[in-house]
């Protein structure tokens, strides 16, 4: 039997160019695929009245560690290298699978609640067999659509992020696929989330690399951020090993060179953007525009919720304001105008929506309200008194809007969020990570009061 839903009488934003806005439109959803984006449409079907609402593509966060959620707010003014020491070297290490279960359903639901329908799941916190299986349950649960990236464990920085001899282990990762992933083209899919050169010893990345194409799995790995990472050359040394290609994401990418920007280009690498975080952090100027320069379609991510926070409206707006920001500043210095290219503010609901598909490989199935696609969708409360009234729908979604004014979200055609509310079991998500939060801190203290004078 077809199940039909009918998001009616709103204004469309397709994000596709045959479709284009329609000022009041219908998208008709059948059996989790949008069949129909018109202005009229009649149907049996359930009807959502979107009168007052512009819908939207589902937002895409192409890099965030779930697994965070528990430490929320934990490292507010924390510097990239303060983040290696306070995280990754204090409290991933104590992370049970149950940390991460919770971290991923609460973290995953957050999502969702923002209107973020798609979301690469960048997993460094393997620390036995048992915790990938509890991310990836957790992701499950909450209906999102994610990409699982599987990354190393976090039990010792040294060993782990300084020329690091210890590969992601090859036999887990095949676990894993085979396990959870047999199909490429569920709600859930995998990848493997690389530390790549300079983190790690050459043999090392070769043969993460490897796995990851022997598996057919995409690639994320972070590169040129920060007061370390951005001087190794990281892309250059993946060239001169032979890795780059069409399958690797690369992550902020703040302090590439002229010449690596043309190699991930030339080789069809894709790139993810965490704007107030890389502005925060220290990890370099949102490299934005520069992607778009050399001819490549940024997305953004949201990265750590320990320091920022964990919705699209922010990173739209972080980026949208240092970029141009950025180029106020340089052209002032030079006494000329500006150029006709600075970043628009419907530009930036492309990048976090179509370009965000295109980064996480889903494209073909998400990114646009295009007939064929899974029904991804955000209907924002233009009603609302930070919104209304809309002059230019694409700025009052991404200059006006924030997560309170996420009406209506459907994730492959299931309603998960109505008339403001989450539909999924928020309570009992928001007692597990309260339970999370509460044992790390208490683990936290207790490794404290044992460490040695």
């Amino acid at each position: 039997m077809t199940t039909r839903t009918l998001l009616r009488s709103g204004h469309v934003i397709s994000m596709d160019p045959d479709i284009g806005d329609l000022p009041q439109g219908d998208v008709l959803v059948e059996d989790g695929r949008i069949t129909a984006v018109e202005p009229e449409i009649s149907a049996d079907a359930e009807v959502l009245d979107m009168t007052g609402h512009i819908v939207i593509p589902g937002f895409v966060d192409t890099h965030r560690h779930t697994w965070e959620a528990p430490i929320r707010g934990v490292a507010p003014d924390a510097t990239l290298d303060d983040y290696f020491v306070d995280i990754l070297d204090t409290f991933a290490p104590l992370y049970t699978p149950q940390d991460v279960y919770a971290g991923n359903l609460a973290g995953a639901l957050e999502c969702l609640n923002a209107g973020i329908t798609t979301l690469v799941d960048w997993s460094h916190i393997n620390n036995t067999p048992e915790h990938p299986d509890a991310a990836i349950q957790g992701l499950a649960e909450s209906g999102i659509r994610a990409q699982y990236a599987y990354g190393s464990a976090n039990t010792s920085l040294a060993e782990y992020w300084f020329e690091s001899t210890i590969a992601i282990p090859a036999d887990d990762v095949r676990r894993i696929r085979s396990t959870h992933f047999a199909s490429d083209d569920g709600l859930l899919t995998m990848g493997l989330a690389t530390r790549g050169p300079g983190f790690c010893v050459d043999e090392v990345v070769a043969a993460e690399w490897a796995m990851a194409r022997e598996l057919g799995l995409p690639i994320t790995v972070h590169v040129a951020m920060g007061r370390l990472a951005g001087r190794f050359g990281m892309v250059k040394q993946l060239h001169d090993l032979g890795l780059l290609g069409p399958d690797t994401t690369y992550v902020h990418s703040c302090y590439l060179s002229g010449e690596e920007w043309r190699m991930v280009a030339d080789s069809g690498g894709t790139v993810s953007v965490a704007p107030q975080v890389e502005l925060q952090m220290g990890h370099g100027w949102p490299p934005v525009m520069q992607a778009i320069e050399h001819g490549l379609r940024p997305a953004l991510s949201i990265d750590v919720v320990t320091t920022v926070p964990g919705d699209m409206f922010t990173q739209i707006r972080a980026a949208f304001g240092a970029e141009r920001a950025r180029v106020n500043a340089d052209c002032w210095q030079a006494n000329m105008p500006v150029p006709s290219t600075m970043l628009t503010a419907r530009q930036m609901l492309e990048i976090a929506t179509l370009n965000g598909a295109h980064v996480a490989g889903l494209e073909d199935r998400t990114g646009s309200l295009t007939p064929g696609k899974r029904a991804d969708i955000v209907a924002i409360d233009a009603t609302a008194v930070n919104v209304a009234p809309v002059h230019d729908a694409a700025a009052a979604v991404t200059l006006c809007a924030d997560v309170s004014n996420v009406d209506t979200v459907l994730v492959d055609g299931v309603i998960h969020k109505r008339d403001g509310r989450l539909l999924g079991d928020t309570a009992r998500a928001l007692r597990l990570v309260g339970e999370a939060r509460d044992r790390l801190l208490e683990a936290k203290e207790a490794k404290g009061a044992k460490a040695p004078a």
